[in-house]
């Protein structure tokens, strides 16, 4: 299913990005069971698929459509500074229009990265940051 190649191509990207920074941050993905340290800031990664689509009458195409969504979690009790800052450097690493690719599968990011109001909770203050995808095949 390519919505799951699709998912691949992302969350591969964060974690990457995640590993690289001066102090890494866990991405916790789909289905993955984690429980966090306390006061700890990582993210979780996922993609929420829309319906996909045929736009060709012999039935030869797929349309796949959907969000992409990282939701940074935080400290509670810490204003926005650190969720804030890594949805700018987020924003950052996913252009408009980008393209990428896997197994033959091409997925281009169709809008701008864009940050949600934050989710208070208990222990934990959460940034959701997003972006919509679009990918053709035949």
């Amino acid at each position: 299913m390519s919505h799951n190649v699709i998912a691949s191509i992302y969350e591969a990207r964060v974690i990457g990005w995640a590993k690289a920074l001066p102090v890494p941050l866990k991405v916790v993905v789909e289905n993955e069971a984690y429980q966090p340290a306390d006061g700890e800031t990582y993210l979780r990664a996922f993609t929420l698929p829309a319906d996909t689509a045929s736009n060709t009458l012999g039935g030869d195409h797929r349309l796949y459509t959907g969000v992409f969504q990282i939701s940074i979690v935080t400290p509670a009790g810490k204003y926005r500074g650190v969720g804030g800052t890594l949805a700018d450097q987020i924003a950052a690493l996913f252009p408009l229009y980008e393209r990428n690719t896997k197994n033959a599968l091409t997925v281009v990011t169709m809008t701008p990265v864009d940050q949600g109001p934050g989710i208070p909770a208990d222990t934990t203050y959460t940034v959701p940051v997003s972006f919509e995808y679009r990918s053709d095949t035949n």
